[in-house]
């Protein structure tokens, strides 16, 4: 969908964005507000006071007064009185909107999340407030929590009635953009595309990035407008990867295959379309979570790179085990926070490696059982998406079998990818990039002999199949061994087996024992002869 430049805003002020990004959600607070209920809005700080200036508007006009509790002195401090602090300050106010009021007033706690510690648990402070919250039936409750803090449950029950707040609707986007800034797009400005990049931004961010693009007027290409949406948008762990599917993952045709047909054609048609109902139905066709599986050494995480590389996205890369903590609560938090930021970065891909570590079939754990609430918060994380949010969730495991089958259906890891040992093929393919990367100059013969060696008649040491991340190490090998004997031509053969042996840790027989055991083994190979299908 493009838009003409001439049906944009010219002007656009933060308070007119924030009218035109949330109007029905502040009309639906303020509604309940009117009627006596109690809200909690969650939302990042920096768009809070906004939200509540658009929220004491609306409710100026149905006649209902709001107290604005910031812990801020408005009067000139007394002489000798001894300063309280911010909390203090707050507390203060707060006993007296309780126990002063005699009429219905909305009261704001713009900062609920100064009474909680970052685990969840109750400030000294906090214990003096909770009796004055519930004390004054009277007063209407208006408060402010930022996502990053979680609330007591004595709390969270104060208000019955809930709003959060990421983002903005796709819908909405093409009210926030101004004539100006569309020109750093191009002249076929499209909001759909501009949406992929600024989903998880609240209104008043987007504004401040919006108005900070450098750049010309009407360039020819808008890679560089999105490049600075893309790395201004990056939260915490969150990077944007650099990994081509065909040229930097060798072979695995058939997975690579697939991952197209189900996935990065479908999202590239997606960024295609002209249409918001197009771009919907296409997005209901897309996966949002998958499961990698296979012996481990063989890419997954790698192809889960690759992935946000085609698509743009930024990605976090979660170890399970290091998601547990002995705190009652506290890994469950530690997912939360994952998904929140996950969804400020949008399009973002999350991995979750060693999924397995803690997303086992409930009814087997033989731990603490935090494992059990760790599933349930990720089942509930994975089902709070909106639809239009363009953030995907993998878990890599080599036990697939082990996993909770509730994970496992369809609308949440539905999109299962088995990446297997490499076949012959692959391993041509692995070489051959990791040959070009790291200058090893091997001869067609070298490569070759390299691919047999590796191959399903061998094993490594500890007596597996050769991986891509074996692949790696060998490579590795035989650069280091040319650095150290300043081989400067070709590698051959041999050197690849050196490389592969010249360190390994051998029986050393005597001649007579050699030859025991030589004749040993060459009555293996001739009854293998005679034996069909050997």
């Amino acid at each position: 969908m493009n838009l003409v430049e001439n049906l944009l805003p010219k002007d656009l002020s933060t308070d007119q964005a924030v009218e035109a990004a949330y109007a029905q959600e502040m009309a639906e607070v303020a509604g309940r507000l009117v009627r006596g209920l109690p809200v909690l809005v969650e939302c990042d700080k920096e768009l809070a006071p906004y939200l509540y200036m658009n929220l004491r508007a609306r409710l100026k006009e149905a006649k209902l007064q709001c107290l604005y509790l910031d812990g801020r002195t408005r009067d000139a401090a007394q002489p000798g009185a001894v300063p309280m602090g911010l909390i203090g300050t707050m507390i203060a106010q707060l006993r007296d909107a309780v126990r002063g009021a005699v009429e219905r007033r909305v009261v704001v706690l713009p900062h609920l999340d100064l009474l909680t510690t970052s685990q969840g648990g109750l400030t000294g402070e906090a214990r003096e407030v909770i009796p004055l919250l519930y004390e004054n039936p009277e007063l209407v409750w208006l408060g402010f929590k930022d996502p990053s803090f979680p609330l007591p449950k004595v709390i969270e029950n104060l208000f019955p009635h809930r709003v959060g707040i990421l983002g903005i609707a796709r819908t909405k986007l093409k009210h926030l953009v101004t004539q100006k800034e569309s020109r750093k797009f191009g002249r076929q400005f499209s909001p759909l595309q501009l949406y992929k990049y600024v989903s998880g931004v609240n209104a008043v961010r987007l504004r401040k990035l919006l108005s900070t693009l450098d750049g010309e007027d009407y360039p020819a290409d808008a890679k560089r407008a999105y490049n600075q949406l893309r790395q201004a948008t990056l939260t915490g762990a969150m990077e944007v990867p650099n990994v081509d599917l065909d040229a930097e993952i060798g072979g695995y045709a058939k997975v690579k295959q697939r991952l197209k047909a189900e996935i990065l054609d479908v999202l590239a048609k997606r960024d295609k379309a002209t249409d918001v109902e197009d771009a919907a139905r296409l997005e209901e066709l897309i996966p949002r979570g998958m499961i990698f599986w296979g012996p481990p050494g063989t890419g997954k995480t790698y192809f889960a790179k690759a992935i946000a590389t085609s698509i743009g996205a930024a990605i976090t890369i979660v170890s399970g085990p290091e998601l547990k903590s002995k705190w009652v609560g506290e890994s469950e938090e530690n997912l939360r926070q994952i998904f929140h930021k996950a969804r400020q970065s949008a399009p973002s891909i999350i991995v979750f490696d060693e999924l397995d570590s803690f997303a086992t079939a409930r009814g087997t754990y033989t731990g603490s059982g935090v494992e059990h609430s760790m599933v349930n918060q990720l089942l509930t994380e994975m089902d709070g998406f909106h639809k239009d949010e363009l953030v995907f969730v993998v878990g890599t495991t080599n036990f697939v079998e082990s996993l909770d089958p509730a994970l496992l259906r369809p609308g949440r890891f539905e999109f299962h990818l088995h990446i297997p040992y490499p076949d012959e093929a692959d391993r041509k393919e692995i070489l051959g990039i990791y040959d070009r990367k790291m200058r090893l100059q091997m001869t067609d013969e070298a490569l070759d002999y390299a691919v047999r060696r590796t191959g399903e008649n061998y094993s490594t040491p500890t007596g597996t199949p050769f991986s891509g991340d074996h692949l790696n190490a060998l490579c590795r090998a035989v650069a280091r061994l040319r650095m150290r004997e300043e081989i400067g031509g070709a590698t051959t053969p041999k050197v690849v087996e050196r490389a592969l042996t010249e360190f390994e840790e051998r029986v050393e027989l005597a001649d007579k024992d050699a030859a025991m055991v030589a004749t040993h083994e060459a009555g293996h190979f001739l009854c293998a002869i005679f034996c069909p299908h050997h």
